[in-house]
């Protein structure tokens, strides 16, 4: 049985699928509809369900899986599901939401043990104590979560697997350029991204938090390294400390991108750029696995809305 990634334009399909997301809009006509994202081990699609009553808005909700007959369709360069009919999954169905989560190719065990040996390279001892402090305080949280809500590594462990292949890349570097600090680097890797296990509400229907929404990541991560550095009695006024917080709060690159701060150092500036690195190439990946060769992908809305041509011959 096909995946809802691999259905082709205009096919009709009857598939059981997680609600993923469902949140109810206003459309122009006063009417009130759903717009819903699905899911299945292959990716996501959204689709809209018109005039939605309010218990239909009550039955159909985030977390549980639909039996959904549908077709699939384009909107605006992206893929739609047009809804037919739907219905919820009854308990002698497939209806465990777990059998339809996209996660990492990677193993939780193994991401868990390369970037315990990572820590041990972490030379610095204030920068080492606080990135064990909380990756052991959020360890559950930090290699279930995804990455993001959409976009990049947006799936079950994907905010470990960002890291691990962020790792992987900083260490390619600093092997070419001797001059950057390893140990600075790795541990802004290791934590740059850990205030998403406070933005984020968690792998199954993710969405943001208030304090995701209002403060946002960057500083999150900031106020857990000042909180770590309180219970581990380390002056938060010592440079390494303040080089290790410009190393997460300039990683986004541009203040228009969330930063409060621009890299100011060499290191944060590579951070930024691996970052940068993996989450474009893993929304392009996404997109490319998913379209056959000759052809362009789905409009990807984290790299400007721009769709890639899959090369015949390559």
């Amino acid at each position: 049985m096909k995946k809802i990634r691999e259905l082709t334009v205009d096919e009709t399909f009857e598939l059981f699928l997680l609600i993923k997301n469902a949140d109810v809009r206003v459309a122009k006509n006063g009417k009130k509809f759903i717009a819903f994202t699905f899911q299945d081990t292959s990716g996501t699609i959204d689709g809209k369900y018109w005039d939605a009553s309010e218990e239909e808005i009550s039955r159909y909700t985030a977390g549980h899986v639909v039996l959904l007959n549908g077709k699939r369709e384009v909107y605006q360069g992206n893929p739609q599901v047009k809804i037919i009919h739907m219905r919820l999954a009854r308990p002698e169905e497939p209806n465990e939401p777990t059998l339809y989560m996209e996660r990492a190719p990677l193993k939780r065990e193994d991401m868990v043990e390369e970037i315990n040996q990572t820590i041990f390279e972490i030379t610095n001892a204030h920068w080492q104590r606080i990135v064990r402090y909380l990756l052991t305080q959020y360890q559950k949280e930090f290699f279930d979560f995804p990455a993001a809500k959409r976009n990049h590594h947006a799936f079950a462990n994907g905010l470990a697997y960002h890291t691990v292949s962020m790792l992987r890349l900083g260490k390619a570097i600093c092997k070419e350029y001797n001059e950057l600090n390893a140990a600075l680097l790795y541990s802004g890797i290791i934590l740059h991204d850990l205030g998403k296990v406070k933005e984020l509400s968690g792998a199954m229907t993710t969405e943001y938090t208030i304090a995701g929404n209002l403060i946002g990541h960057l500083v999150l991560v900031d106020e857990e390294i000042t909180k770590a550095c309180i219970a581990l009695k380390i002056d938060e006024n010592d440079e390494d400390v303040i080089v290790l917080r410009h190393m997460v709060l300039a990683h986004h690159g541009l203040l228009e991108y969330g930063s409060p701060v621009r890299p100011r150092i060499m290191e944060a500036e590579v951070l930024h750029q691996i970052d940068n690195i993996d989450a474009s190439i893993q929304m392009m990946l996404g997109s490319i696995r998913q379209t056959e060769p000759g052809e362009y992908t789905d409009r990807i809305f984290g790299l400007d809305n721009r769709s890639f041509y899959v090369p015949k011959n390559i």
